[in-house]
């Protein structure tokens, strides 16, 4: 059995009635939003971020999920949904998941209103059930993303990112959803308890891992969607590189720094500067990071009773860092 399947199996049922729910959540009286968000819920990814909320709730809860769960599943991948719609503009991007994007197929403007359709509709979603605590936890993950998201343009124009600001980025641009997803399914069940906290802070260690994860593709031949050295290009300062220009001579250094900030389009030159990452322990060093936020992820586990729950969320911890794209 695949890892994805394998995940889902405790939480089969709860999947297949939280995307008949998930229809309902995004209807709306226009034609043409019905015609789009009917395109994008047919084009849908994984759903690792329901999923979290579900096996969360049902761990501490002992099985339990409630009407709540359904609503935050729903308010997370609404969200996450309208910053996908939007970063697809943002980056000028005509595919997603191999498909074409919404700006793609309908243009930037009704793309950007799609997006802030999605975004009302999961705000809405938690004021309406007087949700306000799932509500609080889903708008403070939004604010990080954006703020995660600014931070990285503005340190990528200067290229003076140290370590510690690369993990406050990534915190914030892709552990914070992650974080929410975790904290949402607690909440839901468990609301006002520690297990809400515990499983933001479990849920936060799983995304550092998988962003660097996703940073490392940056140096590898698989094919997953983006070509290699494409954050290079971009000018995005990523773990490997950061540890490279932080464990060089001053004149590798320079060459480093002018290779990424004036030669970035130059495929010869970015080659380059892969095998030079490679050479000198970059991708290692990533690697051991990696696997340092993934062991404190299991280590939050650890006082959780077995269940095929914990189970489930041991091997999307895996899977987080094995996966191939």
């Amino acid at each position: 059995m695949k890892p994805i399947a394998q995940i889902k199996e405790p939480i089969t049922h709860e999947m297949e009635l939280f995307e008949k729910k998930f229809h309902l959540f995004m209807s709306s009286r226009v034609a043409l939003l019905n015609r789009i968000t009917h395109y994008v819920v047919n084009r849908k990814g994984k759903q690792m971020r329901p999923m979290f909320v579900f096996l969360v709730a049902k761990m501490v809860s002992k099985g339990e999920v409630n009407d709540r769960t359904y609503r935050g599943a729903s308010v997370i991948e609404l969200i996450h949904t309208a910053t996908l719609v939007h970063d697809d503009v943002v980056d000028d991007s005509n595919r997603r998941r191999g498909f074409f994007s919404i700006n793609a197929l309908w243009k930037n403007k009704i793309a950007v209103l799609v997006g802030d359709f999605l975004l009302s509709k999961g705000l809405l979603l938690s004021i309406d059930n007087n949700d306000f605590d799932l509500l609080k936890i889903i708008s403070v993950a939004v604010r990080e993303m954006s703020e995660g998201e600014l931070l990285q343009i503005e340190k990528a124009r200067k290229l003076d990112i140290t370590e510690e600001v690369y993990y406050e980025i990534i915190r914030q641009k892709t552990a914070t959803l992650i974080a929410a997803c975790c904290s949402l399914g607690a909440a839901s069940v468990k609301p006002d308890s520690e297990h809400v906290e515990r499983m933001r802070e479990f849920g936060e260690m799983i995304g550092m891992a998988f962003q660097i994860k996703d940073d490392l593709f940056d140096y590898g031949n698989q094919k997953i969607g983006k070509p290699t050295g494409i954050d290079i290009k971009e000018q995005k300062m990523t773990l490997p590189l950061i540890y490279t220009l932080n464990n060089c001579s001053e004149k590798e250094r320079r060459w480093l720094i002018n290779s990424v900030k004036n030669h970035n389009k130059d495929t010869k030159r970015v080659k380059e500067v892969i095998q030079f990452v490679k050479n000198n322990g970059g991708l290692e060093y990533a690697v051991t990071q990696m696997k340092m936020y993934q062991q404190k992820a299991f280590d939050i586990l650890e006082i959780y009773p077995d269940s095929p729950y914990k189970a489930s969320l041991e091997i999307m911890m895996n899977y987080v860092i094995d996966r191939k794209k």
